[in-house]
């Protein structure tokens, strides 16, 4: 398994593993933006190449995505003026599972929120996915010591 940074091609397979990712949710993106990787997507993707405050992990083994993450790091006017990063998107391709992979791309946002002096590092997961509540407690995350609200627009 190589553990890098996604990179600028590896779009059509991030796509791939986000499919798995919004099962059960209406996608962002229509099925044809995803196909051929035209519209608002592409745009979003070449937007964040090259940028500090984006950045994108993944697993790939013989030439395919086994799984992502990504962290975006948040200016702030607070604590000193340190920003904090926020993970989304992690996913672990189903036939990948429970080798180790998301641990190893959560450590590596988390390492980069290191490197970018962030105080803090969160994110989300689904109130009723318990079993990725325990992952993330593994991880050393807490899932008492905030209580997070969304809104979906």
């Amino acid at each position: 398994m190589i553990y890098r940074r996604a990179e600028y091609g590896d779009l059509a397979e991030l796509l791939r593993l986000y499919r798995q990712l919004e099962t059960g949710e209406t996608s962002s993106a229509s099925k044809d933006e995803n196909e051929n990787l035209s519209g608002a997507i592409a745009h979003v993707w070449d937007h964040v190449q090259g940028k500090k405050e984006y950045a994108y992990f993944v697993a790939e083994e013989a030439g395919t995505l086994a799984g992502s993450c990504n962290i975006t790091i948040i200016p702030n006017l607070t604590r000193g003026g340190r920003p904090f990063g926020v993970i989304e998107n992690v996913i672990t391709d189903s036939s990948h599972r429970r080798r180790g992979i998301g641990k190893a791309l959560i450590e590596m946002a988390v390492a980069y929120a290191k490197e970018s002096n962030c105080y803090k590092v969160q994110l989300l997961s689904g109130s009723e996915r318990t079993g990725a509540h325990r992952f993330y407690e593994s991880l050393g995350f807490s899932g008492t010591s905030k209580r997070g609200f969304d809104m979906r627009l």
